[in-house]
């Protein structure tokens, strides 16, 4: 499950099986520890249309939002950070066992979540965003961009001065 603003993933679930009950336990679960959103957006799937999760989620006062039915693009923001799992250079492309799978998850989005740069949300990482760290890394950025500006036009003018 992602934040769409920060693009953090705020919970995640690696099963051998896909079911309305392990996806009403995994969305009671993330709901339990980020809190209840306004509006979750759910691709089609069998499990998050499920009367389990529609049941859940009306209970809960939030909007559902799904796409069109029989598209690939139904949750773009999903989509994004699949391909970046699958096109990852650690991306084993199988798993020898479901363990494996788990172990890869909780490595990857630990890195995902607090390591990486995402372009989408002005190079910081996700969790910057999603803990509202990131207006004061945007001003440390602008600080170091100062100061190299200051330093090249003193270092121009010295070149200047000596021709």
């Amino acid at each position: 499950m992602i934040d769409i603003f920060s693009r953090y993933i705020v919970g995640y679930k690696v099963a051998t099986t896909e079911s309305a009950a392990l996806a009403e336990d995994f969305i009671t679960g993330v709901f339990a520890v980020h809190g209840v959103p306004q509006v979750v957006h759910a691709d089609q799937g069998t499990s998050m249309t499920s009367k389990k999760v529609a049941d859940l989620i009306a209970d809960l006062h939030v909007l559902r939002s799904h796409s069109r039915p029989h598209v690939s693009n139904d949750n773009p923001y999903s989509e994004a950070a699949f391909k970046t799992v699958k096109y990852h250079p650690s991306f084993p492309g199988r798993f020898g066992s479901i363990q494996d799978a788990r172990a890869f998850c909780d490595t990857f989005f630990t890195w995902y979540n607090h390591e990486h740069h995402h372009t989408g949300i002005g190079l910081h990482t996700p969790a910057s965003v999603h803990y509202g760290h990131a207006d004061a890394a945007a001003v440390a950025r602008q600080r170091v961009l100062d100061t190299a500006t200051i330093h090249q036009r003193s270092a121009s003018t010295a070149s200047v001065d000596r021709c």
